[in-house]
């Protein structure tokens, strides 16, 4: 256990941009897997209902992730997870508008567009995660 331990407190070390960088590419790996199989399976007619499948199971993966992989906290469970879930509607409806913008005026083809905007909307989320979810009092 202490080996896992030591391997935790240096990972905790690497600068957070750099540790969600990596941690957020996985998450956004899985939310973007999560709706392109929801947009196969429901048919690209019913992107947006897709988007909020998609949102919807990969928020608490990704609350997981971020606060013990990302921002390192310990503790305040329930207050952290709430934030984040106002993190995410914030995220979720940047993530909605960007979407349609793209698929009504510009590329047009679904998958496509939601991988543009999910890479736009991190770093809102980046931002929001940081300074607001889990900011730690100094």
């Amino acid at each position: 256990m202490l080996l896992h331990g030591n391997i935790y407190i240096k990972w905790c070390k690497i600068p957070d941009k750099i540790r969600f960088l990596f941690i957020g590419g996985v998450n956004a790996a899985i939310s973007y897997i999560i709706f392109a199989l929801a947009v196969y399976v429901l048919g690209q007619e019913h992107y947006q209902a897709c988007v909020i499948l998609q949102w919807s199971l990969s928020s608490v993966f990704s609350y997981f992730n971020q606060k013990f992989f990302v921002f390192c906290t310990k503790g305040n469970y329930i207050k952290e997870y709430l934030k984040c879930c106002s993190t995410w509607a914030v995220s979720y409806l940047l993530n909605v508008v960007i979407l349609e913008l793209l698929v009504k005026f510009a590329i047009r083809n679904v998958y496509l567009s939601q991988f543009i905007s999910i890479f736009l909307v991190s770093v809102v989320t980046y931002v929001l995660f940081k300074y607001f979810a889990f900011k730690v009092k100094k």
